[in-house]
């Protein structure tokens, strides 16, 4: 870890020990129960992975002929949205890249808390070895718009996807992928037809842990929505 330079020191100072300078009109920031407020003071690593938290999903494919696999990963995200396309970063070493980049396709699962053991489970085991399927307990279902990958079905979503390129970085081969369909679990639909997610129990992955979600802050815009005006009371 690199020490600190005098810049560095000059600008916690300024700021004062362990306190952030106020911020000015509407601020950004608001205080949550249970999080530890930032100090403002910065210790500066190595280059590193350390986007956190991500989503831990479970990668499912597989090749005609043979048994289905399984492999965690953490490195995957949304790319673009129309068309709907993702991504997933697989060691070559690993068995499933070569699987997914023969086929072209695979199924991203998405964990709940009752997965996660599985989930952690088909991260540390080779599909060389064993059946992670048999061996999980788990319900290979056929896709709807794949060959050779199937879906989980215990998972509460599953996105299907076609390899469109496959970017080679170094420790990991990125596949990029276009979204060809999503099978959601009836059971997280309201009366409505809205799937709700919320009750799904998803999991987060954050430095080497798993953990659960915790209560909703917000909702996308809300920082920018004007509060209804209450209706003045007429007399009478």
């Amino acid at each position: 870890m690199e020490k600190r330079s005098g810049k560095h020191s000059a600008y916690k100072k300024a700021s004062g020990p362990g306190k952030l300078p106020e911020a000015a009109g509407n601020s950004g920031t608001a205080k949550v129960s249970g999080a530890k407020e930032p100090s403002g003071r910065k210790q500066v690593w190595r280059a590193g992975n350390m986007l956190y938290p991500v989503p831990a999903v479970m990668v499912s494919c597989g090749r005609e002929g043979e048994k289905p696999n399984i492999i965690t990963v953490a490195w995957a995200g949304t790319v673009c949205s129309d068309p709907a396309m993702v991504s997933v970063s697989v060691r070559k070493s690993r068995y499933s890249h070569d699987i997914i980049k023969e086929t072209g396709e695979f199924v991203i699962n998405l964990v709940s808390e009752n997965l996660v053991r599985a989930c952690d489970w088909c991260g540390v085991k080779s599909g060389r070895d064993v059946d992670k399927f048999r061996e999980m307990k788990l319900t290979p279902g056929k896709a709807e718009k794949l060959e050779s990958a199937p879906i989980i079905r215990e998972s509460p979503v599953s996105i299907e996807c076609k390899v469109k390129q496959v970017f080679e970085l170094g420790s990991h081969d990125m596949f990029l992928a276009e979204v060809v369909c999503v099978d959601a679990d009836e059971a997280f639909f309201d009366e409505k037809g809205k799937l709700c997610l919320d009750r799904a129990g998803l999991i987060t992955y954050s430095h080497g842990e798993y953990f659960s979600l915790g209560k909703k802050l917000g909702t996308f815009g809300y920082s920018v929505r004007k509060t209804p005006r209450r209706g003045k009371n007429k007399e009478g």
